[in-house]
Protein backbone atom coordinates (compact mmCIF):
# COMPACT_ATOMS: atom_id res chain seq x y z
CA UNK A 1 0.00 0.00 0.00
CA UNK A 2 1.40 3.24 -1.14
CA UNK A 3 0.20 6.76 0.14
CA UNK A 4 1.14 10.65 -0.17
CA UNK A 5 0.43 12.60 1.95
CA UNK A 6 0.00 16.35 2.27
CA UNK A 7 -0.19 18.48 4.83
CA UNK A 8 -3.41 21.09 3.94
CA UNK A 9 -5.07 24.20 4.78
CA UNK A 10 -7.96 23.38 2.95
CA UNK A 11 -9.00 20.60 0.16
CA UNK A 12 -11.67 19.40 -1.46
CA UNK A 13 -12.80 16.43 -4.09
CA UNK A 14 -15.14 17.18 -6.87
CA UNK A 15 -17.20 14.38 -8.72
CA UNK A 16 -19.27 16.20 -11.55
CA UNK A 17 -18.40 19.54 -10.58
CA UNK A 18 -20.33 18.45 -6.84
CA UNK A 19 -18.33 18.38 -4.16
CA UNK A 20 -18.19 14.54 -2.55
CA UNK A 21 -15.47 15.46 0.13
CA UNK A 22 -14.12 18.84 1.91
CA UNK A 23 -11.80 19.23 4.98
CA UNK A 24 -10.01 22.64 6.60
CA UNK A 25 -6.55 22.05 8.07
CA UNK A 26 -5.70 18.65 8.20
CA UNK A 27 -4.04 15.91 5.91
CA UNK A 28 -4.82 15.24 2.07
CA UNK A 29 -4.18 11.56 1.18
CA UNK A 30 -4.03 9.68 -1.84
CA UNK A 31 -3.95 5.82 -1.40
CA UNK A 32 -2.85 3.05 -3.63
CA UNK A 33 -3.24 -0.69 -3.29
CA UNK A 34 -1.17 -3.20 -4.93
CA UNK A 35 -1.58 -6.78 -5.43
CA UNK A 36 -0.09 -8.09 -2.19
CA UNK A 37 -1.62 -5.72 0.02
CA UNK A 38 -3.27 -7.10 3.11
CA UNK A 39 -5.19 -6.38 6.23
CA UNK A 40 -2.16 -5.64 7.58
CA UNK A 41 -0.96 -3.12 5.43
CA UNK A 42 -4.28 -1.37 5.61
CA UNK A 43 -3.37 -1.45 9.81
CA UNK A 44 0.14 -0.15 9.90
CA UNK A 45 -0.66 2.72 7.38
CA UNK A 46 -3.74 3.84 9.07
CA UNK A 47 -1.71 3.25 12.68
CA UNK A 48 1.30 5.53 10.75
CA UNK A 49 -0.96 8.40 8.74
CA UNK A 50 -2.95 9.13 12.35
CA UNK A 51 0.12 9.14 14.48
CA UNK A 52 2.79 10.80 11.82
CA UNK A 53 4.43 14.11 13.31
CA UNK A 54 4.02 16.90 11.10
CA UNK A 55 2.51 19.74 12.48
CA UNK A 56 4.07 22.40 13.96
CA UNK A 57 4.09 23.01 17.73
CA UNK A 58 4.19 26.30 19.49
CA UNK A 59 8.11 26.16 18.77
CA UNK A 60 7.56 25.95 14.83
CA UNK A 61 9.07 22.49 15.15
CA UNK A 62 6.99 19.24 13.10
CA UNK A 63 6.75 17.65 16.24
CA UNK A 64 2.12 17.38 16.95
CA UNK A 65 0.12 14.86 14.53
CA UNK A 66 -3.04 15.22 13.27
CA UNK A 67 -4.91 14.19 16.46
CA UNK A 68 -2.86 16.60 18.65
CA UNK A 69 -3.87 20.02 16.29
CA UNK A 70 -7.62 18.85 15.95
CA UNK A 71 -7.08 18.85 11.92
CA UNK A 72 -9.23 16.39 9.32
CA UNK A 73 -8.58 13.57 6.74
CA UNK A 74 -9.11 13.50 3.28
CA UNK A 75 -8.53 9.96 1.74
CA UNK A 76 -8.76 10.09 -1.84
CA UNK A 77 -8.00 6.53 -3.58
CA UNK A 78 -5.45 7.03 -6.57
CA UNK A 79 -4.28 3.42 -8.17
CA UNK A 80 -1.64 5.56 -10.24
CA UNK A 81 0.35 5.61 -7.35
CA UNK A 82 0.93 2.11 -8.41
CA UNK A 83 3.19 2.35 -11.17
CA UNK A 84 5.98 1.19 -12.94
CA UNK A 85 7.80 3.58 -14.92
CA UNK A 86 11.00 1.88 -14.98
CA UNK A 87 10.55 0.76 -18.70
CA UNK A 88 9.96 3.00 -21.78
CA UNK A 89 7.67 6.21 -21.35
CA UNK A 90 3.97 5.02 -20.79
CA UNK A 91 3.39 3.50 -16.82
CA UNK A 92 2.47 0.33 -16.05
CA UNK A 93 0.19 -0.84 -13.58
CA UNK A 94 0.44 -4.56 -13.21
CA UNK A 95 0.93 -3.81 -9.86
CA UNK A 96 -2.53 -2.04 -8.68
CA UNK A 97 -4.92 -4.37 -7.39
CA UNK A 98 -7.91 -4.44 -10.01
CA UNK A 99 -10.96 -3.06 -8.79
CA UNK A 100 -12.79 -5.60 -7.43
CA UNK A 101 -10.11 -6.20 -4.93
CA UNK A 102 -9.15 -2.67 -4.06
CA UNK A 103 -12.31 -1.04 -3.65
CA UNK A 104 -12.97 -3.45 -0.28
CA UNK A 105 -9.66 -2.86 0.77
CA UNK A 106 -9.70 1.01 0.72
CA UNK A 107 -13.25 0.69 2.09
CA UNK A 108 -11.83 -1.33 4.89
CA UNK A 109 -9.06 0.95 5.38
CA UNK A 110 -11.38 3.59 5.66
CA UNK A 111 -13.19 1.67 8.38
CA UNK A 112 -10.05 0.87 10.46
CA UNK A 113 -9.37 5.16 10.41
CA UNK A 114 -12.87 5.58 11.62
CA UNK A 115 -11.94 3.42 14.55
CA UNK A 116 -8.62 4.77 15.09
CA UNK A 117 -9.05 8.27 14.89
CA UNK A 118 -11.62 10.74 16.09
CA UNK A 119 -12.07 13.43 13.99
CA UNK A 120 -13.33 14.33 10.54
CA UNK A 121 -12.80 11.97 7.68
CA UNK A 122 -13.74 12.70 4.35
CA UNK A 123 -13.62 10.77 1.02
CA UNK A 124 -13.43 10.93 -3.19
CA UNK A 125 -15.56 8.52 -4.78
CA UNK A 126 -13.38 5.29 -5.89
CA UNK A 127 -12.61 4.92 -9.53
CA UNK A 128 -14.29 8.65 -10.60
CA UNK A 129 -12.72 10.73 -12.44
CA UNK A 130 -12.14 13.14 -9.81
CA UNK A 131 -10.67 16.90 -9.70
CA UNK A 132 -9.14 17.75 -6.28
CA UNK A 133 -8.46 21.74 -5.36
CA UNK A 134 -5.89 21.72 -2.17
CA UNK A 135 -3.63 24.42 -0.47
CA UNK A 136 -0.63 22.87 0.90
CA UNK A 137 0.54 23.97 3.74
CA UNK A 138 4.56 24.02 4.18
CA UNK A 139 4.54 22.35 2.07
CA UNK A 140 4.97 19.15 3.58
CA UNK A 141 4.41 16.10 1.36
CA UNK A 142 5.59 12.77 2.63
CA UNK A 143 5.35 9.28 0.96
CA UNK A 144 4.52 6.08 2.73
CA UNK A 145 4.71 2.43 1.75
CA UNK A 146 3.99 -0.40 3.50
CA UNK A 147 6.17 -2.45 2.31
CA UNK A 148 9.16 -0.29 2.93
Amino acid sequence: MKAVIQRVSYAKVEVENKIVGNIDKGLLVFVGIGNEDVIADLEWMAKKLIALRIFNDADDKMNLSISDVGGDLLIVSQFTLMADCKKGNRPSYIAAAPPTISEPLYNQFLEILKKQFPGKIETGIFGANMKITLLNDGPVTILLDSKN
